[in-house]
């Protein structure tokens, strides 16, 4: 479920009010944790944070135009939603988070490749989703980026 909306603000704004507490907390706890050199924006119908072109003019390989994806939230029908592309992309940081998901969640993990789900607001772990956050550069995503799906 990808919104039409143009910015982050309205992006937020369309959300139901049971969805925007939670949207916005996890937009605050990604923020303050992201190392510097991502930029938040619009990405594939969701609040995307990414490389910009200006740090990474390749872009990303599947739509060059489009900057590099790194992390997306979005809330879809029904479950909140984090896509973070280097859990799929580096098997250590993959093992990290289900291990400490394990620990600080009463909830099984509900995760695809790289999509973590939420059902609930209050399952959402927000200081382990910052932590994750912040694991990762954008000079180190680019290079795991590089060296998995560049050819």
């Amino acid at each position: 479920m990808q919104s039409k909306a143009t910015t982050v603000e309205e992006y937020m704004a369309a959300l139901p009010a049971d969805r925007q507490k939670a949207m916005a907390q996890l937009r605050k706890v990604i923020k303050k944790n992201l190392p510097k050199g991502f930029k938040e924006t619009m990405s594939y119908g969701m609040i995307g944070y990414v490389v910009p072109h200006s740090k990474y003019p390749a872009g990303y390989h599947c739509k060059p135009e489009e900057p590099l994806p790194f992390l997306n939230i979005a809330s879809q029908k029904n479950f909140i939603s984090i896509y973070h592309m280097c859990v799929y992309g580096d098997a250590k940081l993959h093992k990290w988070f289900a291990d400490e998901h394990a620990k600080r969640s009463t909830k099984k993990l509900d995760m695809g490749k790289s999509c973590i789900r939420y059902k609930k607001e209050e399952d959402i772990p927000y200081d382990l989703i910052g932590e994750l956050a912040s694991k990762i550069t954008p000079d180190e995503w680019i290079s795991i980026y590089e060296s998995k799906y560049v050819r």
